[in-house]
């Protein structure tokens, strides 16, 4: 039997900002309604569903694996856009990117507070 991730909910203060964040910044699809969520689709068939809330959102983290002309993209667009970004999850290396494994990684939060990751190469390499 074959197990594959499929969709995730993503808790927003705005929905459609924080989706249209991700997905602009990504080079994903534009989010489409999905019933009541607004949904990023990956490029794996993978869906965050983003969900309006009122209350607290405590930051979760999500990390995607990039091909390096999608990194070179995003660190672009977040570099123009003076989007605070670091190269560690901490938050001590401010504006700067990492190289673990031999690839490269960037930390970055959406408008609600999540804390996004994008890597080029998995840590351990697997």
């Amino acid at each position: 039997m074959t197990v594959r991730f499929n969709h995730t909910v993503v808790a927003a203060k705005d929905k459609v900002r924080s989706a249209n964040f991700l997905a602009e910044l990504l080079g994903l699809p534009e989010p489409q309604p999905f019933g009541h969520f607004m949904a990023v689709k990956l490029s794996d068939g993978v869906a965050l569903d983003y969900a309006q809330t009122d209350g607290d959102i405590p930051g979760q983290h999500y990390a995607f694996l990039v091909s390096e002309d999608v990194f070179d993209s995003l660190i672009t667009k977040i570099r123009e856009r003076g989007i605070q970004h670091w190269a560690d999850p901490r938050g001590h290396r401010s504006n700067e990117i990492n190289t673990h494994d031999g690839g490269r990684g960037v930390y970055f939060q959406d408008p609600s507070g999540h804390y996004m990751e994008a890597i080029t190469v998995p840590y351990g390499g697997w």
